[in-house]
């Protein structure tokens, strides 16, 4: 028994709250709330203390927005979601100790008692700032009713307060070329008060506790994306915001003004925490005070910054709450090659999955699992969802527990056959048995879940090899006490297979243990059964007759769910065509229109920008130079394809740093009837490089 088991901890595991402005769908889950619910799963069963909080966060602005788009209240959209997505969780079996939401009366107290406390303390600073306004709309703009380019890699639908191509944290007022997402208006500025959290002040702090202290144990995703934000220089960061939709900030001259939902969410977990501890009457401080508790945050890549580097500045600025030791940050999932697009319908929706895939949780989960965006982005298909589920866990873990029952029924009536003496590859597959626990904590506890997954397969398939090489159903006729000791060493490796599979396979688990008649009870202390020399299922205990743990899928039900999207892709590509045009854009004078200078030229040089998804660096040709013009074509384009094409430059367009690369010019573009990008580019046999365009 290791020194962990023997003083087992106590944790902390938090689950990123998803905000009620729709349903969730396979990137939750496999960003967030299936590693999470593994995790938890295995820490309750290796005997550890465990707090598994989540919840639903109502004060987002994105919340606001889906309000506003569809003439409801918001309290109407947090009601609906939140009901939808609680449901969910429950029926796919994520084993939350507690899913509350933040428009809870104990959330309310929680956090305004963090902004008071944090206030009285001196740790804000409060400045009069300019922030964009909409005129039209007559209201100030909150992070996510904002888009524009970012300044740091030139993706044209950045939001106010995060670019979701390269990840950058940003303030609306950094955007360029800003646009308020209610009316389509150019925002202005307008003067209005805040109060700032001055992470500036934590930056030693910071550096120390991660750059120090984690660099050897964080993912390299989350430690990078720290080091660059502190390499960066911290700045302070507004936890108020002009909104009439969250908790009201709670001290004079916050009238009219609401926390930031990324002030007010993560204490949600704390608060998640309160409800459930004073619902089993146990004490909530131990779980967020005691430094002997370990705090876990399962998130996604896209909320790194607000996890590691704003949440724990309030912890520290509190003073008496604990820090995470981990944050285990998922990459992003795809559908189909293509990004989720919630807006657009492409996603695969959990609710509706169960209902058109009933107990069919597991065979989703493990395929999320095997499949996890763990270091890199990666793609959901439904035909590996079918070849995970036929040739994995029907052909590996269905056949060998299959064969398993049959074979004990059909010999022995069900019950475990007493053996009289073990060979020597008996003997080194019960070894090789007890080995699995430990090998799957340590994949676990490193926090790769894809791998953890594939050595419980590997289980299954050692018992497979084990009844292929031993052939019961053969020996029986010459041998029958030597049928009896591989009978009975496959029915060890069958139990550990249920206790082990559990914190992946929770239903599949369920389903193996009553089919092996073993009470929940006395598996609790399974995993450490397993590692021992312990016998799992003792001799003469009988078990019940086989049922099957997965059945195949069909073609038909994933050519359905492939119908299903690409109708999906048919809509959003008419309702593309549909668009109206744009409007006119504001009068110009002739005197503006001259002051355009715009040449014909010749890409001569391209290149995609390193480390980003949509920049190229191209060198043109003006005809009165060869310029560095940085273009977000790098998507829509081949490097080598566009070497020779002749282009339209605007190139009296002052320059600007993109990624550190000095940008001169413009190439004009347009989009064709599918969305895609086209050059406006002039007959290539009638005019030279220089030619100008009036």
């Amino acid at each position: 028994m290791s020194q962990d088991q023997q003083n087992p901890k106590r944790y902390t595991i938090t689950a990123a709250l998803p905000y009620t402005n729709g349903p969730i769908h396979i990137g939750h889950l496999a960003g967030v709330y299936v590693p999470a619910d593994i995790y938890a799963r295995y820490l309750r069963l290796t005997g550890h203390e465990v707090a598994f909080v989540g919840g639903s966060d109502e004060h987002g602005v994105a919340i606001s927005m889906k309000a506003k788009k569809e003439g409801v209240s918001p309290n109407e959209i947090i009601d609906k979601y939140h009901g939808i997505i609680k449901k969910s969780f429950v029926d796919f079996g994520i084993s939350f100790d507690n899913y509350s939401r933040t428009s809870a009366k104990v959330h309310y107290e929680t956090a305004s008692d963090f902004f008071k406390k944090l206030y009285e303390q001196g740790d804000f600073i409060e400045e009069n700032t300019a922030q964009l306004y909409d005129e039209e709309a007559e209201q100030f703009l909150a992070d996510r009713f904002v888009t524009g380019t970012c300044p740091n890699c030139g993706y044209e639908e950045a939001y106010g307060d995060q670019c979701e191509n390269c990840g950058s944290s940003l303030n609306a007022t950094d955007l360029i070329n800003p646009k308020s997402t209610i009316t389509g208006a150019v925002p202005t500025l307008k003067e209005t008060k805040h109060w700032f959290l001055p992470l500036d002040r934590y930056e030693g702090f910071l550096r120390n506790w991660i750059l120090e202290g984690h660099k050897e144990d964080w993912k390299p995703n989350v430690y990078g994306q720290c080091k660059s934000w502190i390499d960066g220089g911290l700045a302070p960061r507004a936890v108020t915001r002009d909104l009439d939709w969250g908790i009201p900030v709670p001290v004079k001259g916050g009238e009219g003004k609401v926390l930031y939902v990324w002030f007010d969410a993560p204490i949600g977990y704390i608060s998640s925490t309160k409800e459930w501890a004073e619902r089993e009457g146990k004490d909530w401080e131990p779980y967020w005070k005691d430094e002997n508790t370990k705090l876990i945050h399962f998130i996604g890549k896209d909320n790194i910054v607000f996890h590691c580097i704003i949440f724990p500045a309030i912890l520290k600025a509190h003073g008496d709450y604990i820090l995470p030791e981990n944050v285990p940050a998922n990459e992003f999932l795809n559908l189909e090659g293509n990004k989720l697009s919630t807006s657009k319908n492409w996603a695969v929706w959990l609710h509706e999955y169960l209902e058109e895939f009933p107990d069919m949780q597991d065979v989703l989960r493990y395929t999320l699992t095997a499949n996890a965006p763990e270091t890199k982005d990666n793609d959901f298909t439904w035909k590996d969802f079918q070849a995970r589920n036929n040739n994995e866990l029907v052909a590996i873990f269905g056949n060998f527990i299959n064969r398993v029952v049959v074979l004990t029924q059909k010999y022995y009536e069900g019950i475990v056959p007493k053996p009289m003496e073990f060979s020597n590859i008996d003997k080194e597959t019960l070894a090789e048995l007890q080995k699995y626990p430990q090998i799957i904590s340590n994949s676990l506890e490193r926090y790769r879940f894809r791998e953890a997954s594939q050595e419980l397969l590997n289980l299954a398939r050692l018992g497979n090899k084990y009844l292929a090489d031993e052939e019961p159903w053969k020996v029986i006729k010459e041998d029958e006490e030597r049928v009896k000791a591989v009978m009975f060493v496959a029915l060890q490796i069958a139990t550990g297979l249920a206790i082990l599979s559990e914190p992946f396979l929770p239903f599949t688990s369920a389903k193996l243990k009553n089919i092996l008649n073993i009470r929940s009870s006395t598996a609790q202390n399974g995993w450490e059964q397993v590692k021992g020399n312990e016998i799992l299922l003792t001799s003469g205990h009988t078990i019940n007759k086989a049922e099957l743990l997965f059945r195949k899928i069909e073609d038909d039900e994933i050519q359905k769910q492939l119908d299903k999207l690409e109708a999906t892709k048919k809509t959003n590509a008419a309702m593309d065509a549909t668009q109206e045009i744009s409007p006119q854009k504001d009068t110009i004078t002739f005197d503006d229109f001259t002051k355009l200078d715009m040449r014909v030229g010749t890409i001569v040089d391209a290149e995609k920008m390193p480390k980003t998804k949509k920049l190229m660096v191209l060198k043109v040709d003006t005809g009165l130079d060869t310029r560095t013009i940085v273009s977000g074509i790098a998507e829509s384009f081949e490097a080598d394809a566009i070497v020779g094409k002749k282009v339209t430059v605007l190139i009296n367009l002052a320059p600007r740093k993109l990624r550190g690369v000095e940008s001169e010019g413009m190439i004009l573009m347009t989009e064709d009837a599918e969305g895609k990008l086209v050059f406006v580019n002039p007959d290539q046999d009638e005019v030279g490089n220089g030619s100008t365009i009036s």
